[in-house]
């Protein structure tokens, strides 16, 4: 056993024994040179500030790849620092994450680099089952069916009453999405019945998810908004006495110290002035929506009676004041409605807007508020979105590159991410006479036409046979061009968020 032992070229050890095939040297080579590469210099013959300094202006998409060259640069594509020298070097990038769903237990997550237009699929969140509360709810669950931007209750019952084994593989039903500091956070949800607290969070830097400290109260279908680098979460449902209750409820999450704190909560004052008893038994408020607009966060609401919603304005939270006050009624009252029961808006370069669907089964408005005229206002007339009436979110909005897109699927499954070139945005009549941008950024090029988009998407071109100057119904098609597409098969819409990173 000693000859074994023995160094290499000593006289105790057979030559047969002593020959080492420089395959194997070279392997183990490798070996000594990975695990001993973090004593070394990121970059050979450069000082390491100057090798962070280039991999903070490689573009996010190649991370993926860099980080298998050694340790070393994982250890330096994942850290803080590198994101933190991105940010002053002003190389940040802006990426679309969408999150859809597949029939009624599986929930993805997809990431989209508009410059290079290439898909990442991000991990499955945690499969994870909790139990709070779990007892005697057969009884006390109702026929509710508060549409949120997730999935639906009454699905969520129904499936509950049939087929209870399989929301043991559903932990995230009714979970709200929330993005804060380069994070993307998904909150609450039910499981088994029960309203979670549980929040958990994604950081890209990391490609991984973690499990985060809890909300106070358990809640599902909130609303999240970002504001001053903190997420707040407002209303939402919780299972009460004599079943699922909406909630007044709000608080915020600092992600610095990873705490949530609890805030006023929502006074819903047109509520409290119902004219009898009954009315106000029978209509619960809800809040429909959230945006953080103009410094502060913006709630629409509604009272809520199954299957009716009644529009009844909103409120307005000012964190500097820690106060509630009534949304001015133009701004409320107009607020445009994707389905009974959820308001979705989008603020681009400070502006509100938001998607008025038509009653028509291929075309929706885009509307802009105007905060002077306490008024919603038409930008675009005609939106290339199809009507998918049994799906939870028929449309998306999003705001990134400093231009509005609208998320949308087509009859042949391919999810299509739709780039407006909006006019004036407080003059829609200068829509005919106004030039649209033909590019998303002066290095890409993309179709400017309405023919770049997806057949399943297309409008029908209005007659301008007869010679005439483009109408204003042309002008507003042209607006619109496909950045990316995909097809995503049965999956549907779920939500979506932005992260500049």
């Amino acid at each position: 056993m000693g000859s074994f032992l023995s160094l290499p070229g000593t006289n105790a050890q057979p030559s047969s024994q002593t020959e080492i095939s420089s395959a194997e040297s070279s392997k183990r080579l490798r070996m000594s040179s990975c695990y001993n590469d973090e004593n070394q210099r990121l970059i050979s013959n450069l000082p390491d500030e100057i090798s962070l300094q280039i991999l903070a202006r490689l573009p996010r998409i190649w991370y993926l790849n860099v980080k298998m060259v050694s340790r070393s640069w994982k250890a330096a594509i994942t850290s803080p620092e590198i994101y933190r020298l991105r940010n002053e070097l002003g190389t940040t990038e802006e990426w679309l994450y969408i999150l859809t769903k597949i029939g009624e237990d599986k929930l993805l997550w997809h990431a989209l680099d508009p410059f290079s237009r290439k898909w990442q699929k991000l991990p499955p969140m945690p499969n994870i089952v909790y139990k709070e509360e779990s007892k005697r709810v057969f009884s006390a669950l109702r026929a509710w069916n508060v549409l949120g931007s997730t999935i639906k209750i009454a699905d969520y019952i129904r499936s509950w009453l049939v087929r209870k084994d399989e929301l043991d593989r559903l932990p995230f039903c009714g979970c709200t999405i929330g993005a804060v500091d380069g994070c993307l956070y998904v909150l609450g949800g039910f499981s088994r019945a029960s309203a979670m607290r549980c929040v958990w969070k994604y950081d890209p830097c990391l490609n991984m998810w973690q499990e985060v400290m809890s909300m106070t109260t358990g809640r599902a279908y909130c609303k999240t908004g970002m504001l001053n680098g903190k997420l707040y979460v407002v209303g939402g449902v919780s299972r009460g006495r004599g079943g699922l209750a909406p909630l007044q409820s709000a608080e915020v999450y600092d992600p610095r110290t990873g705490l949530w704190t609890e805030v006023p909560s929502m006074p819903f004052s047109k509520a409290q002035v119902l004219p009898t008893a009954f009315l106000a038994e029978m209509l619960k408020p809800i809040a429909t929506g959230m945006t953080s607009y103009r410094g502060r966060l913006y709630v629409p609401q509604s009272l809520y009676s199954w299957p009716f919603f009644v529009d009844v304005g909103g409120e307005i939270y000012d964190p500097e004041t820690n106060t509630w006050a009534e949304m001015p009624a133009g701004m409320g009252e107009g607020w445009p409605a994707r389905q009974a029961g959820t308001k979705l808006s989008v603020v681009v370069d400070g502006e509100l807007y938001a998607l008025d669907p038509s009653s028509t089964l291929d075309s929706g408005k885009i509307k802009i508020y105007d905060h002077q005229a306490d008024a919603w206002k038409v930008v675009v007339e005609k939106v290339p979105i199809r009507d998918f009436t049994d799906a939870e979110s028929p449309y998306l909005l999003a705001g990134f590159l400093g231009k509005l897109h609208v998320i949308t699927k087509g009859t042949d499954n391919d999810i299509a991410i739709l780039q407006a070139e909006l006019p004036n945005h407080m003059c829609p009549q200068s829509m005919s006479s106004s030039p649209l941008a033909s590019s998303l950024n002066e290095n890409s090029s993309l179709p400017s036409s309405s023919s770049s988009l997806p057949s399943s998407l297309s409008l029908p071109p209005a007659n301008s046979s007869n010679g005439k100057a483009m109408s204003l119904e042309e002008a507003e098609i042209d607006a619109w061009k496909v950045i990316a597409s995909k097809n995503f098969e049965v999956a549907e819409l779920v939500s979506c968020q932005v992260l500049n990173i």
